[in-house]
């Protein structure tokens, strides 16, 4: 996965589970970009890392 992508689930404390669950991604395709055998396609890793940012701006609220 994007460091970036990994970093903010982490920062939000989320766990792969949660992560496939919420945006509806295969628990082994997050598992492949953890490991740096796939990588996200970059207009995804974009959606993803907004919709978390709005996350985390949600849960200080």
């Amino acid at each position: 996965m994007s460091d970036k992508i990994k970093e903010a689930r982490l920062a939000l404390g989320m766990s792969r589970a949660e992560m496939s669950r919420q945006f509806e991604i295969p628990i082994s395709t997050l598992e492949k970009w953890d490991a740096g055998i796939r990588q996200c396609p970059p207009w995804a890793e974009k959606l993803i890392l907004e919709k978390m940012e709005r996350m985390k701006k949600d849960r200080e609220a």
